[in-house]
């Protein structure tokens, strides 16, 4: 009996309809909103009360960064949702903003809600200590952005980067105190060179350090990185013999570049001279770097060439002791 039910149910799923004017049904259009854990984000800026001694008189505030082209990044509007609950939440200027802690709203697992596509931004804590130079940053600001950004949750859309990691495993302690941790920072301009400097002590980041260790072109769509890969950089968290003092200088693409800086006039002049180099990357600007590297120990030769193939900057860096 069963079968020939679903037989002739069958059939009439099957049988040609009838020709006739179909009614049309408006589809509202939706979209998937950006959205982080409201706990989770409490409880990043819980651990950074707890981790207070990195950068004693540091400030906290969360910030919005464009991931994918075409985002817009004007009047965004952020906000908590709860079951029964909301709260606007003022974003500044530059897109960053901090939250307060709402207790219907934690007992609910509210999410925090922004006007834009999923996977169109990523999200980043940004910690600040004061005294510290223009257009410098300090390394335990760093760590402790990394240990907010990985309790808070917002690092979206990381599958490839963490792979190395067991689920179980990716504590923020684990992540921002491994070599292998792979926590991007961002810059407001498009970078060429980090220096890190403590005391009489220097050192220049390898050219791995830079443009999240330039990521075959599939794994972008993985990588927070996806729109600002100029900007991005890793820095050396795990490093204790730098201490949290440390300070970062940034040489930045479109800054003169120094007088004694002797380069090829272009890309073919550098193909002349050195032939292909060992790496090399183009990015959506137009500009493109070249890495000259014969071997992992030797030291580095850095070319920045324009969208015209002319050369802008080129830098060298010694023979590292230490991989970074």
């Amino acid at each position: 009996m069963w079968k020939t039910v679903l037989l002739l149910v069958a059939a009439a799923f099957l049988a040609p309809a009838p020709a006739q004017a179909l009614p049309k049904v408006e589809v509202p259009s939706t979209r998937s909103p950006v959205d982080k854990s409201y706990r989770k984000m409490l409880q990043g800026m819980e651990l950074f009360a707890r981790q207070r001694a990195l950068a004693p008189q540091a400030t906290l505030r969360f910030r919005l960064l464009p991931r994918q082209p075409g985002t817009s990044m004007q009047d965004i509007r952020l906000k908590i949702v709860g079951d029964t609950a909301s709260l606007a939440v003022p974003i500044a200027a530059d897109n960053s903003f901090t939250l307060v802690r709402d207790e219907k709203l934690w007992r609910e697992d509210a999410a925090v809600l922004a006007n834009r596509k999923t996977l169109s931004m990523t999200w980043r804590a940004e910690v600040r200590s004061p005294d510290v130079p223009p257009g410098m940053r300090r390394l335990g600001d760093l760590r402790l952005e990394c240990l907010v950004g990985m309790a808070a949750g917002l690092v979206s859309n990381n599958a490839h980067l963490f792979a190395w990691l067991d689920e179980l495993l990716r504590s923020p302690e684990r992540v921002c105190g491994d070599p292998n941790g792979n926590y991007l920072f961002f810059t407001e301009r498009p970078l060429f060179a980090i220096t890190l400097q403590h005391g009489e002590r220097r050192a220049t980041l390898p050219f791995q350090a830079l443009y999240a260790g330039n990521p075959p072109a599939a794994e972008l769509p993985y990588c927070d990185c996806q729109m600002l890969l100029e900007r991005s950089y890793f820095a050396p968290l795990w490093d204790l013999s730098w201490p949290d003092d440390t300070l970062l200088s940034f040489e930045y693409m479109d800054d003169p570049p120094p007088a004694s800086g002797a380069a090829p006039r272009d890309r073919n002049a550098a193909l002349a001279a050195f032939g292909p180099p060992q790496t090399s990357l183009r990015f959506d600007s137009g500009r493109e770097v070249w890495l000259y590297q014969p071997k992992p120990e030797a030291g580095e030769h850095v070319l920045l060439f324009g969208p015209d193939g002319a050369t802008l900057k080129a830098r060298q860096r010694a023979p590292a002791l230490r991989s970074f």
